[in-house]
């Protein structure tokens, strides 16, 4: 794949480079199977350029996270002065961009592997991406309570906020409307391109 480079060195720069390698391995966890999934079905099922440059990035931006933890990163320290904020904001841009830059993936898996029809293919994204963000906040209470409770405040993260999961899911559903405005609005554009072509 074109991209797999890039997310090779970002990934091993990030383990070189980690602060915490429990936590580090922790993160990873969820990386590893994603590119499992990527390996085992591209020979079956292949997505577009975009949409594998689309989760590289995505991908880039979680293991780099997962460098310094995510609430120690460099780069949310640089956004927290930015904005002003209490707090590092990398967690919040990850979450963001869960939504943001998954949803096309999704909303092309959907059309071309499973022939759902167009206007259900442009909402089942956004409901998968919600169901997943709600998922991987039960998912990260279990592994900070339950199965690594010394490694769990640094890969919450919550930074002393108590709704921290509850804002998480907030901003990958932004991020996922966001991306389905732009995809439904680039595709009525399109449309109305190609009827103004056959007139």
């Amino acid at each position: 794949m074109r991209f797999s480079l890039l997310f090779v060195i970002v990934w091993i720069n990030s383990l070189i480079g980690t602060t915490d390698i429990k936590n580090w391995l922790i993160e990873n966890t969820l990386t590893v199977i994603a590119l499992l999934f990527l390996i085992l079905t591209y020979n079956k099922y292949r997505f577009s350029d975009f949409s594998y440059f689309l989760i590289c990035i995505f991908l880039c931006l979680h293991v780099y996270g997962s460098k310094y933890t995510y609430a120690g990163n460099l780069f949310g320290y640089k956004l927290q002065d930015v904005f002003h904020s209490s707090r590092n904001q990398y967690d919040r841009l990850v979450h963001f961009n869960f939504g943001f830059l998954l949803y096309y993936p999704l909303h092309e898996c959907l059309l071309r592997w499973f022939r759902i029809p167009k206007s259900l293919a442009l909402i089942i994204p956004v409901l998968i991406i919600l169901s997943a963000s709600a998922l991987y906040e039960i998912i990260e209470w279990l592994v900070a309570d339950v199965f690594f409770v010394e490694e769990g405040i640094s890969y919450l993260g919550i930074q002393g906020d108590v709704w921290d999961a509850q804002k998480d899911m907030s901003v990958a559903f932004l991020g996922v409307m966001l991306a389905a405005m732009i995809s439904y609005i680039y595709r009525r554009t399109k449309s109305s391109e190609s009827k103004l072509d056959t007139l």
